[in-house]
């Protein structure tokens, strides 16, 4: 996930048929899995700094499909970098899975995103020189998962989205649609309780960006993941409960696709 956006925020084309409304926390501040409140965050940009929010607040609720959609540099991928403590913002405050990250130490969000989190990227950012098997294992040996349970969930996961044949293949043998879903096993493989995703289908073509959404739907709703998507696909809008607008130092709601 880019830290840094790099382009001038730009207006945001709406959904078909909704109407953006300033987000409004719909529950107490004690209920979300996610809550943002005050948040701002600003970079320097030549002589002066440009706010990529300005007071924002933010709930996502457990179990909840939030997708967030805005143009390049409008601060999707920063709202992801808050969220998962690698960036913190100047002003509010963020508390994920009951860890306020503004105040929690370095180890303490690296902890929350080894256990707690689990990323998909654009470019699947799967370790080359490990094999399939392997880049599955890995986050789980890192929250010291290492016994005979830890391989069973692994070679579930890889069975389910449809690549069990290729446990001992590197990364550069399979094809970015099937980068694409080995990177999403892995990211389920430690149990997370909150997903983020940055732009998974980016990189794919039609038929397997369609691939992706639904392993998304079928993997994660059952067990009541909580997902953070951003991107420019407007197909992600179907399986979403909340769809929501970045852009101009705001965040705003949109009604999800029916």
């Amino acid at each position: 996930m880019a830290a840094h956006p790099r382009e001038p925020a730009a207006r945001i084309p709406r959904v078909p048929g909704t109407l953006p409304h300033p987000m409004q926390p719909r529950e107490s501040d004690g209920n979300a899995l996610i809550c943002l409140r005050g948040v701002t965050k600003r970079y320097r940009e030549g002589q002066g700094l440009r706010a990529v929010f300005e007071a924002v607040d933010l709930d996502v609720q457990r179990g909840e499909f939030t997708v967030i959609f805005g143009r390049s540099g409008s601060g999707k991928s920063t709202l992801l970098n808050l969220i998962s403590g690698i960036d913190l913002p100047d002003q509010g405050t963020i508390r994920v899975a009951g860890l306020e990250l503004t105040g929690a130490s370095e180890q303490a969000r690296t902890l929350l995103r080894r256990r707690k989190q689990g990323f998909i990227f654009q470019f699947f950012n799967l370790i080359p020189t490990l094999t399939v098997g392997e880049n599955l294992l890995f986050p789980l040996e890192l929250v010291g998962r290492t016994d005979s349970a830890a391989l069973a969930r692994a070679k579930e996961l890889l069975d389910r989205v449809g690549l069990a044949d290729r446990w001992d293949a590197l990364p550069d043998r399979l094809s970015g649609g099937e980068q694409q879903r080995v990177a999403i096993a892995r990211a389920l493989a430690h149990d997370p309780e909150i997903v983020l995703a940055d732009e998974p289908t980016g990189n794919l073509d039609d038929e397997n960006a369609a691939q992706v959404v639904r392993l998304l739907t079928e993997m994660l709703r059952p067990s009541r993941k909580t997902l953070v998507l951003v991107s420019h696909d407007r197909a992600f809008a179907r399986i979403a409960d909340r769809v929501l607008t970045v852009g101009h130092g705001r965040i705003e709601e949109q009604a999800p696709t029916p």
